[in-house]
């Protein structure tokens, strides 16, 4: 009888335990960035109580427990989308602004793209929820931390790239902007603003550095301020 085992093809890896670990790490990032596709939309349009699970799992074409599985609850699950969005607002910022020739232009570009989003309200209520939650709280940490230390590289790069000078020091001017951010948007929402009129308050709260329209200046930091100006 003929030998037929050199007639079955070879399953690549099949037989090597770390191609097969790379291989399930690989589906489970897959899987993961697919339920937090098609969450975003649902808890944007609903509210984390209005989108359920079932619901996020038909439209991801998955199953509810794999929801579960990857993300234990469905608050885990809407903090972490509130945070990748907040975190792709970042990035879409940054690449608005890189045209700016002109500290103005700058923050314009910022602030015109900030509030013409709601990741920054989305947010928003992924910190409200973590109040009660505190085993979330670590995420939004974490979030919070890389949205300021991306931001104030940018700022930095920008500074260096046309000599401009700041009188605060990037990661200061990060976090300030932020701030001034989170403040601006939740109370316009409030107050049913439209996304010029956020646009504008953000700019006035944010005063001369929106304004500035000097050219060739250079960074500079508090110890050659004496005055503490800013």
């Amino acid at each position: 009888m003929a030998d037929n085992s050199a007639q079955v093809p070879f399953e690549e890896g099949g037989s090597d335990p770390k191609h097969a670990a790379r291989a399930t790490r690989s589906a489970g990032r897959k899987m993961r960035s697919l339920l937090l596709d098609a969450a975003s939309p649902l808890f944007r349009e609903r509210g984390l109580a209005g989108a359920s699970i079932t619901d996020i799992a038909a439209a991801a074409d998955a199953f509810p427990s794999q929801i579960t599985y990857y993300f234990r609850t469905k608050e885990a699950l809407f903090v972490e989308c509130a945070c990748r969005e907040l975190l792709y607002l970042a990035r879409a910022t940054e690449q608005a602004a890189q045209s700016a020739r002109t500290p103005r232009q700058y923050t314009h570009a910022l602030a015109e793209t900030v509030t013409a989003s709601d990741s920054v309200a989305f947010f928003a209520e992924a910190l409200t929820l973590t109040r009660r939650r505190q085993d979330l709280a670590p995420l939004v940490e974490r979030t919070i931390e890389r949205l300021h230390g991306e931001g104030a590289r940018a700022y930095a790069s920008q500074v260096e790239r046309h000599g401009w000078r700041s009188l605060r020091a990037p990661d200061e001017s990060s976090r300030r902007f932020w701030a001034v951010a989170l403040g601006v948007i939740l109370e316009g929402y409030a107050m049913g603003r439209s996304p010029e009129e956020l646009c504008a308050e953000m700019l006035r709260v944010l005063g001369e550095q929106a304004k500035s329209d000097t050219a060739r200046l250079r960074l500079v930091d508090d110890r050659s301020n004496p005055n503490g100006e800013s």
